[in-house]
């Protein structure tokens, strides 16, 4: 049994509150700190990120700090796809750049499963990466949290 506080909301999710589970896991992804994403884990939770599969907060924090190393100017959008009790279906798009400035759109799919205190037991992610042109990025805020008036994925036409 887990000592941390439970981190709402919390399963069933309807609607609502699975766009707010949603929201703040863009948000924390968007500001780059491995170690406070993988709060939202729980300590033995299992992923599967494109050919990578791995389990524990200690793996998501070095797999992480490895993809921001290498996908730098990194903003993400996330959008609900489908939802049940304690499970979020997701799709997300993410611009950002390699070493040698080569700009890259990612889309993907994300199945999450959630324990009963709101945190994630296991996330499989598939993801595409399309090289694009500077000129065709979408994703201009400045870096970190997505602003509230920026249009989402549908709303991009993505």
């Amino acid at each position: 049994m887990s000592t941390e506080a439970p981190r709402p909301p919390l399963p069933p999710f309807t609607a609502d509150t699975a766009r707010q589970k949603i929201r703040a896991a863009e948000n924390a992804w968007n500001t780059r700190h491995p170690q406070k994403v993988s709060l939202a884990y729980t300590p033995n939770s299992r992923w599967r990120n494109r050919s990578e599969i791995f389990s524990g907060r200690e793996a998501i924090v070095e797999f992480l700090t490895r993809k921001w190393q290498k996908e730098q100017q990194y903003r993400l959008i996330k959008e609900l796809w489908a939802y049940t009790e304690n499970r979020i279906a997701v799709r997300f798009v993410y611009e950002w750049q390699d070493a040698s400035g080569q700009w890259f759109r990612s889309h993907g799919n994300e199945n999450w499963a959630f324990d009963e205190n709101g945190f994630m037991a296991e996330r499989h992610a598939s993801i595409n990466d399309i090289p694009i042109a500077e000129a065709e990025r979408l994703f201009h805020w400045p870096q970190g949290i997505r602003p509230d008036d920026h249009p989402g994925l549908t709303a991009l036409g993505l």
